[in-house]
């Protein structure tokens, strides 16, 4: 069952966007554009900010500081959150315990602890929780999967990602900011063309000399998953000129061919005579919202539901960890380890009993996790 009144089967679901910054900014014109849903309130802890921003994009809403308080003065049935990622936990908690599924900015946690809490949060709070992994709702990506599928087992896949954006703020103050601000994109798509659990990883990350960002801006991860197959991502942040897409440049070596994507247009490949054709839709986080809101409708469960989203998360924490110590790290064991600390420090009695009944992480690793 959605869950949803039968009223918002076909009409636009009434969405509360919580926080009012500049990808707030993007959610309301991408909600306002879109047939799906519309904005009927605003959160924000700062509510002149919040005031502002519905002035400046003519929107008629409620404003606030608490989700359900809001959701409750303007009958949202649903929460978009774009706040930072220290901040998603209790942001997620109250809209879920409010009855409200949440539809919240990547990545869904600082830490793979965090996550896991958050997914067996969402499992007592009775409510869908999905991350937005906007990157995979690309028309092309979906036809270059239909290629790989073709072109039978893969071998090995490869990105190289190299762009040089000046963006100021916290980004270049992080220790890894291409690793965990980025790639994790990257990552994720690699694990939905694969349809594998990804179980090793061996990561060199630095800087180069140039670099105006504080952390390392560039790295080298290859990753090895239970299918046999490696996927390689090289890149930097802080490479100008002949820059790549911002997905990527990709090459698929499969059985029978090979695929090649240069992140924007179409696919090219050998070993098929013509391109499989794909639905196209909304993309980006236009595509999260269709996807969001679909599931509502149906019942589905979304490709990026949290418990779906984790191991992409853990591929980021993983090569962060292999490049902190110059060792390949063990991915199925990383994520045993990250449970049972988050079993350990989970200050909700009844999210630390559930997390208990998992017994293993293994609860968000199977192959239906990974779809």
């Amino acid at each position: 069952m959605s869950g949803l009144a039968p009223g918002y089967q076909q009409e636009p679901l009434p969405v509360v966007l919580v926080g009012a910054g500049n990808m707030g900014r993007n959610w309301i014109r991408t909600v306002g554009s879109s047939p799906d849903a519309r904005v009927v309130g605003i959160v924000d802890l700062d509510l002149e900010l919040a005031g502002r921003v519905a002035r400046e994009e003519a929107l008629d809403v409620v404003l606030g500081s608490s989700v359900s308080e809001v959701a409750a003065r303007s009958g949202a049935v649903a929460v978009v959150n774009v706040t930072v990622p220290a901040a998603h936990r209790p942001v997620n908690e109250e809209a879920l315990f409010t009855g409200l599924p949440v539809l919240c900015e990547k990545p869904i946690a600082p830490t793979l602890v965090d996550a896991l809490q958050q997914a067996a949060l969402a499992e007592v709070a009775g409510g869908l929780l999905m991350v937005s992994q906007s990157r995979r709702f690309f028309t092309e990506l979906t036809r270059l999967r239909a290629v790989a599928d073709r072109l039978g087992r893969v071998g090995a896949i490869t990105t190289e990602f190299y762009k040089a954006p000046h963006f100021g703020g916290f980004r270049d103050r992080m220790e890894q900011p291409l690793l965990v601000d980025m790639a994790i994109h990257q990552f994720d798509m690699a694990r939905y063309l694969l349809r594998a659990d990804p179980v090793t990883v061996s990561c060199s990350s630095w800087n180069p000399a140039w670099s105006w960002y504080d952390g390392d801006a560039s790295a080298t991860a290859t990753f090895a998953f239970d299918d046999g197959a490696r996927y390689t991502f090289t890149g930097s942040w802080c490479a100008p000129g002949r820059e790549t897409s911002w997905n990527g440049s990709w090459r698929v070596s499969a059985e029978h061919g090979t695929a090649v994507w240069d992140g924007d247009g179409a696919p090219e490949a050998d070993g098929i005579d013509t391109l499989p054709d794909v639905p196209a839709g909304p993309e980006e986080i236009a595509g999260s919202l269709a996807e969001f809101v679909r599931c509502l409708r149906s019942g589905e469960t979304p490709q990026s539901e949290i418990h779906r989203n984790i191991p992409s998360l853990a591929m980021v924490e993983a090569a962060v960890l292999s490049a902190d110590t110059g060792e390949r790290v063990d991915i199925p064991r990383l994520l045993e380890q990250r449970y049972a600390e988050a079993v350990r420090t989970e200050r909700r009695t009844d999210v630390r009993e559930r997390l208990e009944q998992w017994g293993s992480v293994a609860h968000v690793r199977g192959a239906e996790a990974l779809r």
